[in-house]
């Protein structure tokens, strides 16, 4: 969870927006901006994705084959 905490804390500065100012822009609560920047791992996948969704990225499962694959590139 820390890359994503980071990758979003570091993409919601760039846009120049506090937590609260991007928590309404993602439609998510502020609390749970908070709790994806903080690096929290009990987080509901949905609520994560729609933050995600902001800078075009979701999660989702791959297979670990493919995950090294890619990984090597």
């Amino acid at each position: 969870m820390n890359q994503i905490a980071e990758f979003v804390k570091t993409r919601r500065k760039q846009l120049g927006m506090t937590q609260e100012e991007f928590a309404e822009k993602a439609g998510v609560a502020l609390t749970v901006i908070r709790k994806i920047e903080q690096g929290k791992e009990n987080l509901s996948l949905s609520r994560v994705n729609q933050v995600l969704s902001m800078f075009g990225h979701v999660l989702t499962s791959i297979h670990e084959k493919d995950a090294k694959r890619n990984s090597e590139v």
